[in-house]
Formats: structure tokens, sequence, C-alpha cells
């Protein structure tokens, strides 16, 4: 028998804003650690210039899917 992985996904209230460039999350997430010190929720451009690779002790990736986010990469 074959026992499928559930997929993660995000517990608790979302952000709802880039913690580094203040743009609004819409659709897409990073929860990461930064070049700045510290882990911050990001925007994928704000990742790109301040965020490492994903994976753990890195960050994870999030995406809207309906009303809950489900975990894509990290």
């Amino acid at each position: 028998m074959t026992t499928l992985k559930q997929p993660k996904q995000w517990v608790g209230e979302a952000p709802d804003k880039c913690d580094i460039g203040g743009e609004a999350i819409k659709d897409i997430f990073i929860d990461g650690r930064t070049d700045l010190g510290a882990w911050a929720f990001m925007c994928p451009d704000c990742h790109k210039e301040h965020g490492f690779s994903l994976g753990t002790g890195k960050g994870q990736k999030y995406e809207k899917r309906g009303e809950i986010w489900l975990k894509t990469e990290g």
C-alpha cells in the first residue's frame, strides 16, 4: 500500500505585505532568511535581491490555492 504525503500548508494568518519592500502579498510569499540579518516574509522580487536559496534553514515558498497557502518549495 502506498501512502500519499499531504502537502504542507501555512498555519495561521498569512502575511499581507512584504517585510522588506512593503508590497502587498497576493499569490506568493517566501518565509526566509535574508542578507539583512533576519528572517522575513518576502515577495518574490525582494527574495531574489535579499534572500537565500530555499530549503531547511534557508526559507520556504508558499503559493495561494483558493483559501489556503501551500508550501511549494523549501
